[in-house]
């Protein structure tokens, strides 16, 4: 038990250092696409939800908001406001920032739970589509109530543009995001679980 659970611990910390690694090297983890950085860190989070559970995931993904919120401080953009509370003076940046990759590892780690004894396969397909697809529908969701006027305003558009504009890039953007994240938190969870599942069958 106190080896399996050293593995779990290990694993974890993997995953986090995974989360760092992406953050450091510039263009791999946050992606400048217009206003917004498209982002690979969603990956890890997913990953660790399906491999370790839905509490590492949760954990995970928590390390992913604080960096988030980190980049967005140290390395601003015209719409950083939104994931920085030092930026736009707004504890709801704190939030956004951090509860929706929260819940890339709750709603990925809760329904692989769900699906695996049916189909493993396809329990981590739509595990992976809909953690990532998450993150996409929360942060641009939390953008449209909590920051709509400003945010707006911070891409030169009216209120009454910004919605159509934020469907556009969940369709767009955030699809393609889901989708490829989709297919890497695939292979990845295929061997990682395919390889802790022999080494917890002997620890």
């Amino acid at each position: 038990m106190n080896q399996s659970k050293t593995k779990d611990l290990v694993l974890l910390a993997m995953f986090i250092a995974i989360e760092i690694m992406l953050f450091i090297v510039p263009f791999l983890g946050f992606i400048p696409i217009g206003p917004l950085r498209a982002t690979t860190m969603h990956i890890p989070v997913i990953v660790a939800a399906i491999v370790l559970g839905r509490k590492q995931g949760v954990i995970v993904g928590f390390v992913f908001g604080l960096l988030s919120l980190v980049i967005n401080t140290i390395q601003p953009t015209a719409t950083s406001f939104i994931f920085s509370p030092f930026i736009s003076g707004n504890i709801l940046s704190l939030f956004e920032a951090i509860l929706p990759r929260m819940a890339i590892g709750y709603v990925a780690g809760t329904i692989y739970q769900a699906l695996k004894n049916k189909n493993q396969f396809i329990a981590m397909i739509v595990s992976a589509f809909l953690g990532a697809l998450t993150n996409t529908v929360l942060v641009l969701g939390g953008i449209y109530v909590l920051f709509g006027a400003s945010y707006a305003k911070a891409l030169g558009k009216s209120f009454s543009e910004l919605l159509p504009y934020l469907l556009g890039i969940i369709a767009t953007n955030g699809m393609l995001e889901a989708v490829v994240g989709t297919i890497i938190a695939l292979a990845l969870s295929k061997v990682l679980i395919n390889v802790y599942r022999k080494e917890k069958k002997y620890a």
